[in-house]
């Protein structure tokens, strides 16, 4: 640099010389007078790059002034005891204070008091070691007015002499803090929305299964309604049914065996007279009584046939049956083809009582209403029931109308559906257009019976049902 400023000297001298022009004069003297003009010429230089040099310091202070004083953020310089000992402009609005009024002052008094030991590890931390460090407090303006900052700390380069100060930069960042906070809320709303919108399934499933037990529920009492009714029915019919049966049977006990009774009383006042008067005509005398008395006998095995046959229990089943297909009455030009199992033997006498009552019922239904011209009637053995199905090739007829008010009075297919449910068997009903009838029993083995009951299937609907019934 003192090169450059000599090198520059001189030829500014040499150029005052030329312009001068004026005569040599002795040479030390000016020799020495040309070293004082160099160094004023040096002077000068040094002048002029100094005045350069401090307007650009000045300039360069003046941007650090509106850089450090009104930058976006504070600036504090702390010592270890938290006395603010320089801070900007910035610095001071955020605290809502005068700059002058903070010089001095502990930084602490304007932290809230929850966060206060924060803020201490926070500076401990500075002055312990290297490095930049954070913390998040809220701090209070001078009117109380909480807000959420963000400091950054250094610790200061430590000059000979000098305290040691750290370095803060604070920054407001209770937009952030709120913006969390309301983020974490919305997250908390949208997790409440979910699990509101879960209860929402949860109660609209619910609210389904109930609709439709409460529609499953309505339609089981309707049929425990239904059935109460039908039973109702069923039970007046059968007491009927019971005072129709005794009637009958009181009307021909006093119409055949009471005139038989009387015919043979008559015949037997006869036989005394004829024994009295003609001993040698006993024999012929006799012949009618011993006739009346054989008409009873048959009268009286009729009845008990028909109220409960002996031969189902001495006998067995599928005797009886042959026994009643063959002395059938009004079955002209009906064929009667009967098939059993002997195995089936092994059901127990409420069994065999229930299969021969189902086929004794269907049988005389189809006398009364079939117009059938062949009746096949099954009875099989199977590992845990006996099963009967009596089916012929007559009239079809609408099954599902026997649910209906229309057949209450009819007690057939009722009463054997009854019978079968009772000792836990299924009965079912098919009847198709074209085809005929099938009236199908099983009746399980004592030790298979669990109470299950019976279902009477409504399959196709004859094209007109009213020409058969039951």
């Amino acid at each position: 640099m003192p090169k450059s400023l000599r090198v520059r000297s001189e030829t500014r001298l040499r150029e005052q010389h030329d312009q001068e022009r004026e005569p040599n004069v002795m040479y030390n003297t000016q020799r020495l007078f040309h070293e004082l003009q160099v160094h004023q010429i040096e002077l000068e230089l040094q002048n002029e790059e100094l005045s350069h040099a401090n307007a650009a310091a000045s300039s360069a202070l003046e941007k650090y002034t509106d850089l450090y004083d009104f930058a976006p953020v504070g600036y504090f310089s702390l010592d270890e005891k938290g006395l603010m000992v320089e801070l900007n402009m910035a610095g001071a609005v955020l605290l809502g204070v005068e700059r002058s009024r903070l010089t001095g002052r502990r930084f602490q008094l304007f932290v809230s008091l929850k966060d206060r030991p924060v803020f201490q590890r926070f500076i401990d931390r500075i002055f312990s070691g290297s490095g930049k460090h954070y913390c998040e407090v809220e701090l209070l303006r001078e009117a109380q007015v909480p807000f959420w900052a963000e400091l950054a700390g250094v610790s200061a380069p430590i000059n000979t002499g000098s305290p040691r100060l750290s370095r803060i930069v604070v920054s407001d960042i209770s937009a952030r803090r709120l913006a969390e906070k309301e983020h974490k809320r919305i997250g908390i709303l949208a997790e409440a929305n979910r699990e509101l919108e879960k209860e929402i399934v949860l109660r609209t499933a619910s609210e389904a299964a109930l609709k439709k037990s409460e529609e499953r529920f309505r339609k089981l009492l309707q049929q425990s309604r239904l059935l109460q009714a039908r039973l109702r029915i069923m039970t007046h019919e059968m007491l009927k049914a019971q005072e129709d049966q005794r009637k009958k049977i009181s009307r021909e006990l006093h119409d055949e065996v009471s005139q038989i009774l009387l015919g043979i009383n008559v015949q037997l006042a006869i036989f005394t007279k004829v024994a009295a008067t003609h001993p040698k005509g006993i024999k012929r005398a006799i012949g009618p009584v011993r006739r009346m008395v054989e008409r009873a006998v048959k009268i009286v095995h009729r009845f008990a046939r028909e109220l409960r046959p002996a031969m189902l229990d001495d006998l067995g089943l599928v005797p009886t049956l042959r026994t009643y297909i063959k002395d059938l009455p009004k079955r002209k030009g009906l064929m009667i083809r009967l098939s059993a199992d002997p195995a089936v033997e092994a059901l127990d006498n409420d069994g065999r009582t229930v299969i021969y009552r189902i086929a004794q019922e269907a049988l005389v239904n189809v006398i009364k209403h079939a117009h059938a011209s062949v009746v096949n009637v099954s009875v099989l053995r199977t590992p845990k029931n006996v099963s009967l199905e009596v089916a012929d090739n007559g009239r079809s007829f609408n099954v599902a109308r026997l649910a209906t008010s229309e057949w209450r009075n009819r007690l057939g297919l009722t009463g054997m559906r009854e019978r079968v449910e009772m000792i836990g068997g299924q009965f079912s009903v098919v009847s198709k257009p074209g085809l005929g009838t099938s009236v199908r029993a099983e009746v399980p083995f004592r030790s298979e019976r669990k109470g299950a009951r019976g279902l009477i299937k409504a399959t196709d609907v004859d094209q007109d049902p009213d020409k058969r019934e039951e």
